[in-house]
């Protein structure tokens, strides 16, 4: 594995580890739907399954984590739920949310976790 992927691997680490100290039951992580791609942690909120896609950076770089969540990734993201749905069975009783964790690591230090809930 690259510096690169081994950076993203090591985020959603921390965004798995956060989201159940939350309290929340993380689904799967990187689950792969063909050529549609991958969301990085689904999870269930209480009764709300959420798709979360987590960013990863280095203090220092040109963008920060949660920038790198376009339009076109979120309308992406909206499909594999919609194909997790498929697969497993349909909506739970709270619905469907899309959640974004950035994560900011820093030369030294704890890295800065960011959780948004509801993008898209």
């Amino acid at each position: 594995m690259n510096a690169r992927g081994a950076l993203g691997r090591y985020g959603e680490g921390l965004a798995a580890r956060r989201l159940t100290e939350a309290g929340w039951a993380v689904l799967a992580r990187n689950w792969r739907c063909g050529r549609a791609g991958e969301i990085d942690i689904v999870a269930r909120d209480g009764d709300v399954l959420v798709v979360c896609e987590v960013k990863t950076r280095r203090a220092g770089t040109f963008q920060q984590p949660l920038a790198g969540v376009t339009r076109g990734k979120t309308e992406r993201l909206r499909e594999l739920a919609q194909a997790w749905l498929q697969e497993h069975g349909g909506a739970p009783p709270g619905g469907v949310r899309i959640d974004v964790v950035g994560v900011l690591v820093p030369r030294r230090g704890a890295p800065v976790v960011e959780h948004v809930r509801g993008v898209a």
